[in-house]
């Protein structure tokens, strides 16, 4: 019953809807073409996972509803709206939001990897369509940009305070991390030389990226071109975020 899941349930993952992304064939979708509600079709297929606002859990689907509302009251496409209200508005010279049939990335940058079966090579995907990904990381950008993304976010440039305190109010959410927090479509992450991050990483075929920065305006963000296989990788990428803030 979509009426007893509010925004903030969608944005703080505590909706209990299924994530799509569990039922899309990877890497068989590397040059598929998505429209966001065929994407909504396919999750809702599948009963949710529990009551909303009873337990967290990571879903993009969420991600992929907030950007539909966006469109629906604003009446503008999602991509504009990000651009005008973020991209321009801090500077972000590296981010966009690729076109619809987009699948190359603009400027230098690094090949990303999936690995195939054992004993396989590597196999290059750094050409894809991310419209499946959409509203739940479409992006692209650069750990630069992403530096000055949260650094402009977590220090007011972006909201008022009112609304950056609704955003930094948490929930604990242990799968992304010992001690690890999430609140309105940011998380927090604890630091081992004290205090905590906020961020948000992400993965995508062929790369993985996780960062964030402190409350004394410290940031780092590390990009890795093959998404992490097992937990232990993931670990090893935040660790290195860790060392970078804290040293």
């Amino acid at each position: 019953d979509g009426r007893r899941i509010t925004v903030r349930r969608l944005l703080q993952h505590t909706s209990g809807l299924p994530n799509y992304t569990d039922y899309l064939d990877f890497p068989a979708i590397q040059h598929r073409y998505f429209e966001p509600r065929d994407i909504l079709d396919l999750a809702l297929k599948h009963k949710a996972h529990f009551a909303p606002g009873t337990k967290w859990e990571y879903s993009n689907t969420n991600y992929l509803l907030a950007g539909l509302i966006i469109q629906k009251v604003t009446g503008r496409p999602l991509a504009e709206e990000i651009d005008r209200r973020i991209i321009q508005r801090i500077g972000l010279r590296h981010t966009y939001f690729p076109a619809p049939g987009d699948k190359t990335i603009r400027e230098p940058h690094p090949k990303g990897y999936v690995k195939g079966p054992e004993g396989t090579p590597l196999r290059d995907f750094t050409e894809m369509d991310p419209s499946w990904a959409w509203a739940a990381g479409q992006m692209l950008s650069t750990n630069s940009d992403l530096n000055r993304f949260f650094g402009a976010l977590l220090s007011g440039r972006l909201l008022p305070k009112a609304q950056l305190d609704q955003m930094r109010t948490t929930v604990p959410a242990e799968y992304l991390g010992p001690g690890a927090r999430y609140g309105l479509g940011i998380a927090s992450m604890p630091l081992s030389c004290g205090g905590v991050s906020w961020g948000h990483g992400g993965d995508i075929d062929g790369y993985e990226t996780r960062g964030g920065v402190t409350e004394d305006g410290r940031a780092a963000n590390v990009a890795v071109t093959r998404l992490p296989g097992v937990e232990a990788d993931v670990r090893r990428v935040e660790k290195v975020v860790d060392t970078a803030l804290c040293h």
